[in-house]
């Protein structure tokens, strides 16, 4: 079938939608004239899809099933080429047998010319001793592709791996990746060189040719420091703590005493003398006593001893009356007055119902705690908790020697380790730093990690990210991810390939990453 050849490019490229018609505009003189692609997979004629020529030469491809999860559908010119007329002398020499040879090597111009199209080639205007030939495939292996000074093909720097713990004697790559067991830094090398000296490397002979990428030594400093300020101040809060106990022991002691005193002056010489006793006492053990007894006196005193202000409740003894006084905080009036307790009436005040001494002191009495809920001195912790109103696991906390506080360095004596969340996948990503360290996601579409909720300055992990079984999938990067060079990096397209994002959080909006791509 001969048809004029048109001036076009024998490809287009659709996206996936269903199962087509998917339309092709330039000419083929046979159904297998075509090849055609479901993303990277080639299709099968008959098969996978049906080709329809229109009388132009033109045509379209219907899929049998819709292409699920492909992204595109490429229609590509590819005529086998070859020749299988001759002409002969004196044989005959049709018209439409000419027509379709000519259309036959225009078709093969125009497939050579699509496919050059694509290749990595050369401007018109360079010079003519360009030679864009590669290097031999043994030796080109595992390098990048490089120019030399006059602009032809060369070799490159070999292609950088993890290669685990630093070495001496080794012959490290530029962009390889290692660990400084010393310190738990990560490197890149820089500068392709064989190894020597020893650990750290920011010391060694050679660190110029490494780059830091993960400063964890850093880190690990500033926690320690923060740990021993934590613990100076815990040490702090403890000190004060018993100091104060003492002081309030000191002033239970000296609150006891004046109760002795006042309660054993039955008569104006005895009180005097237990008094001063008490006075003497108390002045050993804790000042302040002395602000509340004032001793003997001729007349009401209008400061303490020390020439203070009187506080409610000071006492001194009247010389002149020969009575005990007792300060209200307005005024001087009698402690006590002689007689009967029985015989002394008052007006009762608080829970007391009685109005006289002798019956308010039984009253006070019979109500007094019982020594058996005494916790001073009851030997039975779990009645004394009861007591209190307290248990274990419900409003205290049981003691443990084998418990971890935050606040103090620890050294573990079995493996630590944080479980790994799984991050919901979607158009955008979201990973909450408060719940691990850890996290994995399987993409599903093309996506974005975004920047992170929750994230604090010192925290570092992993985030295991996999291809699904489509692969192709990319991934773009919130502001706050850094990668070196400030280039964000490429994921491993392969379906179900493994790569790892690891990071350290430099502060609320830096984050610092590097991706160990296509983990076998």
């Amino acid at each position: 079938m001969a048809v004029p050849i048109s001036n076009v490019t024998r490809r287009v490229v659709y996206a996936a939608s269903g199962t087509g018609p998917y339309n092709f505009t330039f000419e083929i003189l046979a159904n297998t004239d075509i090849a055609v692609y479901r993303d990277d997979s080639l299709l099968t004629l008959t098969t996978d899809y049906t080709v329809t020529i229109n009388t132009n030469g033109t045509g379209y491809v219907t899929l049998a099933a819709t292409p699920t999860g492909a992204t595109q559908i490429a229609i590509v010119g590819n005529r086998t080429i070859q020749r299988t007329t001759d002409f002969v002398t004196g044989g005959d020499f049709f018209a439409n047998t000419v027509n379709d040879e000519m259309d036959q090597q225009t078709i093969f111009a125009q497939q050579n010319a699509e496919g050059l199209g694509r290749a990595l080639i050369a401007p018109q205007t360079d010079p003519t001793t360009i030679n864009m030939t590669l290097p031999r495939a043994t030796l080109r292996a595992g390098k990048t592709l490089a120019f030399d000074s006059n602009g032809n093909p060369s070799l490159g720097d070999t292609l950088g791996t993890n290669r685990g713990n630093w070495a001496s004697g080794v012959l490290y790559y530029v962009r390889d990746i290692v660990k400084d067991t010393s310190n738990n830094n990560i490197w890149q090398c820089i500068t392709q060189h064989t190894s020597s000296g020893s650990q750290p490397i920011n010391t060694n002979t050679d660190s110029a040719k490494w780059s830091l990428l993960v400063d964890a030594a850093s880190a690990t400093s500033s926690a320690s420091a923060a740990a021993s300020s934590a613990s100076a101040a815990a040490t702090s809060a403890s000190n004060a703590s018993s100091s104060a106990s003492a002081a309030s022991t000191s002033a239970s002691n000296a609150a006891s005493s004046a109760s002795s005193a006042a309660s054993s002056a039955s008569s104006a010489s005895s009180a005097q003398t237990a008094a001063e006793a008490a006075r003497d006492q108390t002045l050993a053990v804790y000042d302040s006593f002395d602000d509340r007894y004032l001793g003997s006196k001729t007349s009401d005193p209008s400061v303490d001893n020390d020439g203070n202000a009187l506080v409610a409740g000071a006492l001194y003894f009247n010389s002149v009356s020969g009575i005990m006084k007792l300060y209200t905080g307005t005024a001087w009036v009698a402690a006590y007055v002689q007689g009967v307790a029985a015989s002394i009436n008052f007006t009762p005040a608080g829970g007391v119902a009685a109005s006289n001494v002798q019956t308010a002191i039984e009253e006070v009495d019979s109500e007094k705690l019982a020594k058996a809920s005494n916790l001073s001195d009851l030997a039975n912790t779990a009645t004394a908790r009861t007591n209190l109103g307290v248990a274990i696991g419900v409003n205290v906390q049981a003691y443990d020697a084998n418990n971890a506080v935050t606040n103090v360095a620890q050294s573990f004596t079995a493996a630590q380790r944080g479980a790994i969340s799984a991050l919901t996948d979607g158009a955008t990503i979201t990973a909450n730093f408060a719940l691990a360290n850890n996290f994995s996601v399987t993409l599903g579409g093309n996506r974005t990690l975004a920047n992170p909720t929750n994230q604090t300055a010192g925290q570092s992990g992993a985030i295991t990210i996999t291809q699904d079984g489509t692969g192709s999938r990319t991934l773009a990067y919130g502001s706050n991810w850094k990668f070196s060079n400030g280039s964000a990096p490429v994921l491993t397209t392969t379906a179900n390939a493994v790569d790892v994002l690891v990071y350290f959080v430099e502060s609320a909006s830096r984050i610092t990453a590097r991706l160990v791509s296509d983990v076998r």
